[in-house]
Order: C-alpha cells, then structure tokens, then sequence
C-alpha cells in the first residue's frame, strides 16, 4: 500500500460521472399509409410536430425520441409545411431537446435510390458528439424525402426538421465509368504472416482509378480483419520467427486505405462528397470543382474527430483543373499498429494514445501544397491527466515525431492540433512513471496504521470506562479517536482490497466520499480541540487536562459533523464524478482535491496560530507560579505534552506537503499521522492522575478475582 499522504495527495483520476435519464412519450399526429405501392415514397407515415424545428428550443420538457416506437419511413412536416432532416450541424438545445439529431452525408438524389446516412448530435462544441444507428435516406420525385427512423442512443436527443433549403447544390458530374465489384476475400484459416502479405499484395494490385463505395468497404473490412488475426496469432506464438513488425504492418494498412479511398473521389463541377463508417474506420471525403459556389468547406467530422482544412484554397492553387479533394479517416484500432512507444523522446515516460489515429490527404489533387495549417479536434477517447504533457504527432515511416505540428488548444474532453503538413497524426501523452514500491516502506506503513488504530480503540474505551471530573469535556476528543480510527480503518480495508473494489465503480466513488467525509470531521474536531485547549490554557493558572464547559456537548457535535457533511455534499453538487480515483479517493481532476485540501489548509493554518498561542500563554503562566512550582519535577512531562498537542491537533499533517519524494520526512509524516491515537492516550490516559488510580483500582480487582 502507498504511503498515506500519497493517498490524498498523489491520486489519480479514474471513475466516470453519474448520469441522469429522463423518459417521455411524445405526442404526433399519424395518417394512414397509402399502401398502393411498396416504394416508400409513397408508402410512408406523416410526421407532423412544430417542436421538430430547429428555431423551437425546449422548453420545460425536453423532447426524448428513445421513447418513440419508429415503424418504418417517414415524411416530415411543420405545422403542415414539407420538411426534412438536415444535413449539417443543428446549434444544441434547438428542436425542443438537449441533444438534436442530424444527418450526416448529405441528401441523396432521386438517382441515388435509397441510402444510409450516419446520424449525429451536437454536444460538448463537436457537431457530431453522439452518434446513433444509421437511418436509411430517400428522395422522391415531387421534391421531398422520407426517412426510414430508428430510436436514438442517447437521451435527450430528437431528430430536427427545417423547412429551409438543403445545403447541397446542384451538381454537373463529369461521367466516370466506376470498375465493377472487385472480389478480395481472407483465405480461410489464413493466420500467418505470409498470407497477409499475399493479401496486402492483391489490394495494392488494383489498378481501377474509381470504384464504389460498397467495393471499398468490403476491401478494407477484409484487410482490418485480417490484420488483427496476424496480430493476435503473432502475440500468442512463442517462435522469434513468426514475429511481426507492427509499424511495417502500420505502413501497408495506411498506403492501402489512402488508396482505396482514393478511387471515392470523382470529377464534380460543384461540390460533392463521400463518408461511410465501419467498426475500424471512418471516412470523410469531400471534392471541390472549378464552379463552387462555397466560400469553405464544411468541417469534416467522425465520432473522435474532426478536421478543418482551405480546401477551397487549395483548389484555386491548382491552375489547370481548380479542383481539390480531400479524404479524412479515423481509424478506431491503428495504435495495436503504431503504437505510443514509437514516440522517441529524451525522457523516460510512461506514453499513452490518447486519440485515434487520423489521416488526412488530398488524393488526385495535382498541387497539395497547404494555404493554411490544418487544424485537428481530436477527442479523448481515454481519462486525461492533468498532470500529462500531451503532443500532437504524425507518424513517419517507423516512428512518431511532432515536427511541423503543435497543440492550439487543449482541456480534459479533447485538444485542437494545428499542423503545416497532411500525413498521418495521433495525440500522445505523457505521463511520469510511478515511483517504485518500497517494501519496507510499505511494511511499515501497515504496522503504523494498525498500531494506530489499536490505540484509538483503547482511548476510546479509557473515555467510555472511566470516570471523569464534571469539568473535563472529552466530547471533542472522542469524536476525533471515532472519526480517524473508522477512516484509518476504512482506507486500510480498500487498500488492502483495492483489485476487488475498483471493478465496482459505484462503490469506489461511495468509499471515496466516506473517506472525504470522516478525514474532514477528524480535522474539524482538531480544531475544536484546539479551540477549547486554548480557552483551557487562557482562563486557568495551573496545567491542567480540566477545562471549562464553553459550548454544549451536543453544539459540538452539530458543528463536528455538519461543517463535514456540507463540505461533501456541496463537493457531490458541483463534482460527483470527482469521486472514485484509481486508488478509491479523490480524483484531481478538475483541482477536485481541493474540495480536501482546501479545508486541510484552512484549519492546519488556524491549528498553527491557536497551537503558537496556547505556547506563549502557557510560557507566561508558568513564570507567574513560585520557584517551587516553577521548578516542578513534572517540567519533562510539560514538555512531553506539549509536543503531543502538536501532533494531536493535527498539525504535523503539514509535512505532507514536504516530502517531495524524500523518504526520510516520508517516514516521520507517516509516523507521526498515524499515531495520533497513541498520542491521545498517553496525554489524556496514561499521564491523568484519575485515569491511573482508576487503572489500578481496576487491575487490583483483576488480580483479587484471579487469586480466589
């Protein structure tokens, strides 16, 4: 188990946040389906709901269509004007939801048939946060579309209708003779090294310049397929000679990729464009012609990413054709391929993908010279640690490296990269390798805790057992030995049983927020203590353990809890992912771990001033006493205590924010913050006249009882 302090000071983030769902039935109107034909164009329901607008924000109730049973197509309407999805991204919190949804891809044309466009949502500043199922997209021939609608993923999310125009111009295409299907399968059983070759080799054989869509997924399906089968049977064999090199497989999969991709683009006057998505990459590709009519191109968007590019620019670069093409993919498992440890640096960290890889070419463009820099969102697809320093990167031939590419913009969701240069990027983080276990540290931090909580339990027991004079108020010291003892047990317990417990990340944030609970009272109840030792030490003229009664014992107990308890419930409020860290604590995430140290700080600062006082009054009392009192034999034990009170009071908890890795105030902070039980009672039991007699009285009984 790590040092204690590294426990509230050192943690890192892990568990995810708590989500709300609302469900509700929406009301639309239907008519009955003409079913004189099986084409949708005319057999389809109307769908008729003003809220669907993308001017009609929510209101009270916000619009969910997970709640919706969908059955089949559907035309749209607003308050009786035809109406359609749009196609490009819809501002958040419009169509009277959180979440609107819209389709990318653009619309079809009555040529086209029936197609399946992505649908996406705009959320956390990415036009395409969420992603639900794909619907299928037609257009009719009387200038309207239907819809073939699937329930969403997420809620609150709803399709949108605009009664504007379609932002797809007319286009005038160039005829293109596109290669019939080309057939490329796996072998069956082909697991080795040398079949994916001969693989790789019929893909890089084809010499068709244009193909379909579907002839390109199917390619690239195979080929992803395949390759996790070469590396999952490589990673599983013992033999040195049937070991792969991932970057050289990285190389083939990205030359292939860009060259089917390749063969999507088509000669257009206009504007037009390309995407599809699978399981292990998504592509956008847009083309620009001679006669655009638009002043940039769209931003182009996958689940994780999106791309802004002068491609505009580009094009007018191109004198002979003032054409342009680009052709955007995120590949989903290409770091099993070229992976963070390709990134050389001078340092030896621990580095993490923290995005999915991206290309981005401009192919059958003539001159790819840039304009501008290109800027990549890149979202984090894993938990960012703010104490990483993350790299925008592009991959060259074997390894990573960052030339030419810089980080804009960065917080815990995504970072925008900027780069001077198309190629293949990623973003990389990296993080410092944890220091090495200490075992004997480890060792003795256990010992520490345990011997700890023994004498919290005998202080505990002392205080209920005994009996005490009416002026001595031990309320503050009995709930700071129940506070620490049961969060010093707590944090022990899920230490020592940590690989059982973070599985199950509901009860890590719970065990995460008990702890913050119970370590906040202790330092409450420390400076209650604190506050009445002061008052004891202001208004007697001897020392002494007895003090006035100042506040009620039940007061006292309503300021211990509840300055606790609002601490934690306002930190829940604001954070309640902030809960539930690798180690079950407090994430720092966010500077969440203030919510700790911040009150820590307050009361170990107050704690020092009292703690200074309480000396210099004491120091004045002791002159004002006669010599023989002065002198009295009990000064070592005056010593003893007062050095005990500063432990007692807490305030040999500042060390933690000391040690800075040094292992000898590593060892005197854990010492000294572990035995703040055995400190309460040597001062308060051991050392109290009553509680002696009373011990003896108790052991003479003892022994009166053994003997007969």
């Amino acid at each position: 188990m790590a040092s204690f302090h590294k426990g509230f000071i050192k943690t890192h983030p892990l568990i995810s946040a708590i989500m709300y769902v609302l469900r509700l039935y929406l009301a639309f109107s239907t008519v009955s389906p003409v079913t004189t034909a099986i084409d949708p164009c005319y057999n389809y329901t109307v769908l008729d709901n003003p809220w669907r607008s993308i001017n009609n924000t929510y209101g009270s109730v916000r619009k969910c269509d997970t709640s919706v049973s969908w059955r089949g197509w559907y035309r749209l309407f607003i308050n009786g004007v035809r109406a359609h999805i749009p196609d490009t991204c819809v501002a958040k919190f419009s169509c009277g939801t959180d979440i609107p949804l819209w389709i990318r891809g653009g619309h079809p044309t009555v040529t086209d048939g029936v197609v399946t466009r992505d649908v996406c949502s705009h959320w956390n500043n990415y036009c395409c946060y969420f992603g639900s199922f794909p619907i299928k997209v037609k257009a009719c021939p009387d200038n309207y579309y239907v819809y073939e609608l699937l329930s969403p993923t997420v809620c609150n999310s709803a399709y949108c209708a605009d009664t504007g125009s379609i932002n797809t111009s007319p286009t005038t295409v160039t005829p293109v003779t596109i290669s019939p299907d080309i057939n490329i399968t796996l072998e069956e059983g082909c697991t080795s090294h040398n079949c994916f070759q001969n693989l790789l080799e019929k893909i890089e054989n084809i010499t068709s310049q244009v193909l379909s869509v579907t002839t390109v997924t199917n390619i690239l399906t195979v080929a992803f397929n395949a390759s996790g089968k070469i590396l999952e049977s490589s990673s599983s064999s013992s033999s040195s000679s049937s070991s792969v090199s991932p970057a050289s497989y990285g190389n083939r999969i990205l030359k292939i990729s860009e060259k089917l991709i390749s063969t999507l683009v088509k000669p257009t006057d206009t504007s037009d464009n390309v995407s599809f998505a699978l399981a292990v990459v998504e592509v956008e590709v847009f083309m620009v012609g001679p006669q655009v009519t638009l002043d940039k191109i769209p931003r182009l968007d996958t689940t994780n990413s999106s791309v802004d590019i002068d491609l505009i620019g580009i094009a007018n670069n191109n004198n002979e054709t003032r054409s342009a093409a680009v052709a955007f993919m995120s590949y989903n498992t290409m770091e099993n391929l070229l992976k963070p440890g390709f990134f050389n640096t001078s340092n030896d960290t621990i580095k993490t993908m923290m995005s999915t890889v991206i290309s981005a070419t401009l192919p059958k463009t003539t001159n790819t010279k840039l304009t501008k820099p290109v800027n990549f969102t890149l979202k984090h697809i894993r938990e960012f640690d703010p104490n990483g320093s993350l790299s925008c990167v592009y991959w060259d031939i074997s390894e990573w490296i960052v030339d030419g590419c810089s980080v804009l913009e960065t917080n815990s969701n995504y970072t925008v990269c900027s780069c001077v240069h198309l190629s293949t990027f990623a973003l990389i983080m990296q993080t410092s390798r944890p220091p090495e276990s200490d075992s004997l540290l480890d060792l003795l931090n256990l010992v520490c805790v345990i011997v700890g909580l023994v004498f919290f339990s005998l202080a505990l027991l002392t205080f209920a057992l005994c009996q005490w004079s009416p002026g001595v108020n031990n309320v503050a010291r009995i709930n700071l030995c129940v506070s620490l003892l049961l969060a010093h047990l707590l944090f022990l317990l899920t230490q020592q049983f940590l690989s059982l417990i973070r599985p199950h990340q509901v009860l890590c944030a719970v065990i995460s927020g008990v702890l913050h609970f119970l370590f906040l009272s202790g330092f409450v109840w420390m400076f209650i203590e604190a506050v009445l030792l002061f008052i004891c030490v202001k208004n007697l003229s001897q020392i002494s353990s007895k003090k006035r009664e100042v506040l009620s014992s039940g007061f006292l107990c309503v300021i211990g809890y509840t300055i606790a308890l609002v601490v934690v419930a306002v930190s829940v409020g604001l954070l309640p992912e902030g809960y539930g860290s690798k180690d079950c604590w407090i994430k720092i995430d966010k500077g969440f771990i203030w919510s700790f140290l911040g009150p820590v700080c307050v009361i170990l600062a107050l704690n020092m001033i009292l703690f200074i006082n309480i000396i210099i009054n004491l120091n004045s009392t002791l002159k004002n006493l006669n010599a023989e009192v002065s002198q009295m034999k009990q000064t070592k034990i005056m010593v003893f205590k007062t050095l005990a009170q500063f432990v007692i009071l807490g305030c040999s908890w500042i060390l933690g924010f000391f040690t800075n890795g040094r292992k000898e105030l590593e060892i005197l902070f854990l010492i000294l913050n572990s035995q703040q039980g055995t400190f309460i009672f040597l001062v308060y039991c051991v050392l109290n006249n009553e509680v002696r007699q009373q011990f003896r009285k108790f052991f003479r009984c003892l022994c009166c009882v053994k003997q007969h």
